[in-house]
């Protein structure tokens, strides 16, 4: 027969057993607070930004008007056909659907210049982004300037949202916290300072980096871990920074390689650093795969110490080394799809023409787009170590929870 002593302890944990989880506990609740606080301060972020000026809506014409209008005919005769280029004044008849002038049917115009990539072809039901051009208030020109895309893009992007956060739960909330305010950063901070004539180079690094605290931590927590993400993210920005700015003048590049960089030197900007410029969407253009790269090492490394709490140094390193390497490989090949799949059309038409490889690997836009390539590869290649390094270092220096 036992005695009360064992009896009570068959329905009540001893206190030696009830501390640490009572501190697991506590430690559990206090990282929900901070991560609940971080999140509701990203949120007032998000709102604030949204209100932010950037200083160009006064570049904005005052008598002009925008909005929605449904093509209700269509009169192509002033249009002329040569083989799939067309050329010519489309004449609509427009319903607008929003707006001061809101329920009245206007004549517009569609002008067509005989470029694919920028022409629009309207057919009757089609609806129509219409600008309107005032004269004493009243309407004096029209001009559909394209398809009015607003609706379905919405659509797409509540569709994901809500996938979102169905998937992830919480985290998939964050995540799209996270979304919203780099994307307001990119809109709100970043294009105006370039605008404004700010170094594009310090500018660049400073939205990066922030990016990378806010998405890092506010996906990942305030931890260990986050941490750990965080630096391992900055030194591989870092690096690729670094090759960016001292290979780009040997590949002989200039800014104006990207889309419509010549036409922002006409428009009222013309001492703009377009190669400053170009460097800096070099790295920036690989910081979110670092950082996906980052946080999967660091994630591994916190898993690995949460079921030995007492591995050592050279062991998680072997570790974070072994999930370095499984990542990195397919990772470099996701910067190359992405890349190349912008320029595909021209690299089909170097083949269409026959041009050798050697010409093709000398012309602008192609040495462009394997610049962005290899100095972003390598940029993913040197953060899986500095990750492990840094992980296996702070893993095994601190010793409370993550």
């Amino acid at each position: 027969m036992s005695d009360g002593s064992n009896f009570s302890y068959g329905w009540r944990d001893p206190p030696s057993l009830r501390r640490p989880f009572l501190l697991s506990v506590q430690m559990t609740l206090l990282r929900s607070r901070k991560d609940l606080l971080l999140t509701v301060l990203f949120l007032i972020f998000i709102i604030a930004l949204t209100f932010v000026p950037t200083g160009f809506e006064n570049r904005i014409p005052e008598n002009s008007v925008r909005c929605r209008g449904e093509i209700l005919s269509v009169d192509n005769s002033e249009v002329q056909q040569h083989g799939i280029i067309r050329l010519g004044t489309q004449i609509l008849t427009v319903s607008l659907k929003s707006g001061p002038f809101k329920g009245r049917c206007i004549e517009a115009t569609n002008e067509l210049i005989g470029k694919l990539e920028l022409d629009k072809f309207f057919c009757t039901g089609d609806v129509a982004l219409v600008v309107l051009s005032l004269k004493d208030g009243e309407i004096y020109y029209a001009n559909a300037q394209d398809h009015y895309r607003i609706g379905i893009e919405m659509i797409l992007f509540v569709c994901f949202a809500v996938l979102l956060v169905l998937f992830g739960g919480w985290t998939g909330v964050k995540a799209l916290f996270s979304f919203l305010f780099a994307a307001l950063m990119v809109w709100k901070v970043l294009i105006p300072s370039f605008l404004k004539g700010h170094d594009p180079i310090l500018i660049s690094s400073g939205v990066v980096l922030l990016l990378t605290a806010a998405i890092i931590f506010l996906v990942g927590g305030l931890s260990r871990r986050g941490f750990v993400a965080f630096v391992g993210s900055s030194l591989g920005i870092a690096i690729t920074c670094f090759l960016a700015l001292f290979f780009s003048r040997g590949f002989h590049l200039h800014g104006a390689v990207k889309p419509f960089s010549e036409s922002l030197l006409y428009c009222g900007f013309p001492d703009l650093d377009l190669s400053r410029i170009f460097i800096a969407s070099i790295f920036m253009a690989s910081s979110g795969a670092i950082m996906d790269l980052a946080m999967d090492v660091a994630s591994s490394l916190d898993e690995v110490v949460r079921k030995k709490p007492d591995i050592q140094f050279f062991e998680i390193l072997n570790s974070g080394f072994s999930v370095g390497r499984a990542v990195v490989g397919t990772m470099t090949t996701t910067l190359l799809l992405a890349y190349s799949s912008s320029y595909v059309t021209l690299l089909m038409v170097f083949m269409a023409q026959g041009i050798p490889l050697t010409n093709i690997l000398n012309i602008t836009y192609v040495a462009a787009e394997i610049l962005n390539t290899v100095v972003g590869s390598f940029g993913l290649v040197t953060v899986a170590p500095f990750t492990a390094i840094v992980g296996a270092f702070i893993y095994t220096r601190t010793k409370h929870p993550s």
